[in-house]
């Protein structure tokens, strides 16, 4: 096969064509490495591969299932994978997992062939992938910006078709940010619906889920099929449905009540072009028969990111804590001022902050019920602007000097309450501004690649449901997909 026929298909296409035995395994992962030998020297959305353990993979005869063959790329945090080390986006920490995490269990079922890990920033606490051990991923639209975080590169990788996709985690729109950045479909998952264990039981307090980023809705369909359901020693459950979701997209869907809003969920600025990507998307659903009203959801934008800040920077602690219990205080020393100032915040709050936070998080979930009971999704951008160039959402030099200074003092309330935190947080909060509640309340979110601005780079649509009903989330990118095709659209690398 030729790169110039791998890349029509999405990835049942390509599980399809090994079935019929018009192409096997290993010629499919010699197809992926060919791409991504010629492009990731430009995109760096790869930061590690592993071609010789995929082959033994493939020899080894792999599980029948429904993506049995196909070429993948696994994300280098959460998703560990035995035999090959997890760097969390570190420069010198490097674990060796014992057992595979359940999600990735999951993943080797469908029959899927794991070749590479994806870039990353450090914990996947930045919202670009620009890292100081690997150094920034490519956005494949226009080089020199952002892919969007955390899952940037596997977005960047996904788009440059180097695999039809990849894997990836959400814990503040790590998942539909980059899928936007890069101009394909992502879809976070329900809180429960997905595996996250056993290694980090409930990632940010439940904020965190996984699913791959695809080409293709009836992908990301499908794979929901093959990763929902209970765990061992699960915190959120949510049952398997009872009619598969592949299934579930073949059902018409009924014109809906959608409600639609512009108006950012943390302090920020909306751009003209994400107003346009939003403009151009309701009119779309209105030509397919959907009911669109403005109408904005009644949540404190000050006290959401405050919140959500509280309980990330204790994990955050604890992480750094673990770090330097196992690898020691010079590996500690060496992460990120940008993570070890959020360890910092984590040590600065009591357990009393943490559960007024938690409260907090509650009265969100809560003002979306009801808003939701109003509407059956709220439409929203999934970003505030266009990616931007790199280098302006990390710290600079100097606020990187100032963060590696005060990270040893309990400074985290001072910050907050003096609204300095914000300040120097803002380059990275305010563009989190729509995604953020749908990790806040645990609600199924996606970004869907409907709209590219004149400068050649995409901006998403962010649709956000139900809890529990990603079926009709799914059913509706179908149509949306139908109607404005996106899969023909690539960058010319």
């Amino acid at each position: 096969m030729k790169f110039s026929e791998y890349w029509q298909y999405d990835g049942l296409g390509l599980a399809e064509l090994v079935r019929k035995r018009e192409v096997t395994p290993s010629e499919l992962l010699e197809v992926a490495c060919q791409r991504l030998e010629a492009v990731n020297p430009q995109l760096n959305a790869v930061i590690h591969s592993f071609k010789e353990a995929a082959q033994l993979r493939i020899r080894q005869k792999l599980p029948q299932g429904v993506f049995a063959g196909v070429p993948f790329i696994l994300k280098d945090l959460l998703d560990d994978l035995t035999g090959q080390p997890t760097s969390f986006g570190t420069e010198q920490v490097r674990w060796w997992p014992e057992k595979n995490a359940e999600i990735v269990n999951r993943y080797l079922s469908t029959g899927l062939v794991p070749f590479a890990k994806s870039n990353l920033p450090e914990f996947g606490l930045m919202i670009s992938t620009e890292s100081k051990a690997f150094g920034p991923a490519h956005n494949p639209w226009k080089m020199g910006h952002s892919t969007g975080g955390s899952s940037g590169g596997s977005a960047a990788a996904v788009a440059a078709r180097i695999v039809p996709m990849a894997s990836a985690n959400d814990g503040g729109g790590s998942i539909r940010f980059p899928a936007a950045c890069c101009g394909v479909f992502g879809l976070k998952p329900s809180r429960g619906r997905n595996p996250t264990g056993p290694f980090e039981a409930e990632g940010w307090d439940g904020a965190i889920a996984g699913h791959p980023i695809t080409l293709s809705v009836r992908d990301s369909a499908a794979m929901l099929d093959a990763l929902c359901g209970p765990e061992l020693g699960a915190s959120f459950l949510l049952p398997k449905p009872k009619m598969p979701f592949s299934e579930q997209l073949k059902v018409p869907i009924k014109p809906m009540r959608i409600g639609y809003s512009l108006k950012p969920m943390i302090p920020a600025s909306v751009s003209p072009e994400a107003r346009a990507a939003v403009e151009q998307s309701v009119k779309l659903l209105k030509s397919l028969g959907h009911q669109l009203e403005e109408a904005d959801p009644v949540i404190d934008a000050e006290q959401m990111w405050q919140d959500f800040m509280v309980v990330i920077s204790g994990h955050t602690a604890a992480k750094v804590a673990q770090i330097k219990q196992i690898w020691g205080a010079k590996v500690a020393g060496s992460l990120e001022p940008g993570t070890l100032s959020a360890a910092m915040l984590g040590r600065s709050f009591s357990s009393a902050d943490v559960a007024q936070a938690k409260e907090g998080w509650y009265k969100v979930r809560y003002a979306m019920a009801e808003y939701l009971n109003r509407y059956d999704m709220l439409l929203t951008p999934t970003l505030i602007a266009e990616p931007a160039p790199h280098g302006v959402i990390p710290p600079n030099k100097f606020e990187a000097l100032q963060m590696k200074l005060g990270h040893r003092l309990p400074l985290g309330k001072l910050l907050m309450n003096s609204g300095l935190l914000f300040k120097m947080s803002e380059r990275v909060l305010s563009r989190m501004a729509f995604t953020l509640m749908g990790n806040v309340t645990g609600l199924p979110s996606m970004s869907v690649p409907l709209y590219w601005a004149p400068s050649g780079l995409p901006l998403g649509t962010q649709i956000t449901g139900r809890l529990n009903d990603e079926g009709r989330l799914l059913r509706l990118a179908k149509q949306l997909e139908i109607a404005q095709p996106w899969f023909e659209r690539r960058p010319l690398l």
